[in-house]
């Protein structure tokens, strides 16, 4: 009888075991992104801080990325920085709210994925304004690397004689709808030219120690219904990249050849009824990615890629 009452009191240890590895994953709760240096979004052109948002925070930027990416384990900041400026000015900012969100948390590096000028704006800080020791990595999405011809073609058909008045009724509309802020929309314009970002990869170099990745997208159609504000400027980069010999293949935005610097790690997987992936659905603004890709998935592979390098 003692044996049988010891062999049911080890059967029942062993089952409690057992119950407790299956409640808590079998020890398999640890998350993809757990180790990460922390995270930052770097936004492009007409960006924002999305703790905030625009229009009481129902549009987001990175349409939830951020948050994903906390699910899987990573600490994630999402500067804002003023919507239509230059390089340098942008850089300033994000460089300032980075170390403040350091310091205030104990970080050593972070890990910056930067989408469009954002990328620009982290390759200026890293090298230019003292981050290259705090910066582990820098992706880069769908970036300007060798300038745009929607900034060329945009510059061109404005005469100098009407910039200012242009610039005073777009710097204003700016400031409306981002509360404030020094906007100056032909300085961003002049920043994203083909002739500025050949002088500025000639003057701005990578920095050592830091790994340097890309991915990018395209569209393969101008079509209205999956691309209702992109399919309006796809036709002007196409022809302006075919023009200047960066290829008519692009975003609606930025052509695919100048997205690639550093490490080109190519771009998001989608189903054979997805036109491709424009400039917007690439960071999944307001949401407009998540319906024709797996932006999720996406995200994580970039987050993943930027923990293998540290």
């Amino acid at each position: 009888m003692k044996k049988l009452i010891g062999s049911i009191t080890v059967l029942i240890a062993l089952f409690g075991f057992q119950s407790m590895l299956f409640a808590s994953g079998g020890g398999s709760s640890s998350k993809p992104l757990d180790g990460v240096h922390p995270i930052v979004l770097s936004h492009g052109i007409l960006g924002f801080d999305d703790t905030k948002g625009l229009v009481n925070g129902l549009v987001k930027y990175w349409g939830g990325m951020d948050d994903y990416l906390r699910s899987e384990g990573a600490a994630v900041l999402t500067p804002g920085k003023t919507a239509m400026q230059g390089l340098d000015y942008r850089a300033r900012e994000q460089r300032d709210q980075i170390l403040y969100w350091m310091a205030a948390n104990g970080y050593s590096k972070v890990h910056i994925i930067g989408h469009s000028q954002g990328g620009l704006d982290s390759r200026y800080m890293i090298t230019n304004l003292g981050m290259k020791s705090k910066t582990s990595s820098l992706t880069s999405l769908n970036s300007v690397h060798r300038g745009t011809p929607v900034a060329d073609i945009g510059l061109a058909v404005i005469p100098d004689w009407l910039e200012p008045t242009v610039a005073v009724v777009l710097n204003a509309f700016g400031k409306l709808v981002y509360s404030g802020g020094e906007q100056d929309i032909i300085n961003m314009a002049k920043s994203l030219t083909t002739s500025s970002m050949a002088q500025f990869n000639a003057t701005v170099p990578n920095a050592s120690g830091v790994d340097y990745f890309s991915y990018g997208s395209y569209m393969t159609l101008a079509d209205p219904i999956q691309h209702p504000i992109m399919f309006l400027t796809y036709p002007i980069c196409w022809t302006g990249g075919v023009f200047n010999g960066q290829g008519g293949k692009n975003d609606g935005v930025v052509p695919y050849t100048s997205q690639k610097w550093g490490t080109w790690k190519g771009g998001p997987d989608y189903g054979i009824f997805t036109t491709g992936v424009d400039h917007l659905e690439a960071t999944n603004l307001a949401y407009t990615g998540q319906t024709w890709y797996d932006v999720e998935g996406y995200y994580l592979k970039m987050a993943k890629n930027a923990k293998a390098s540290q």
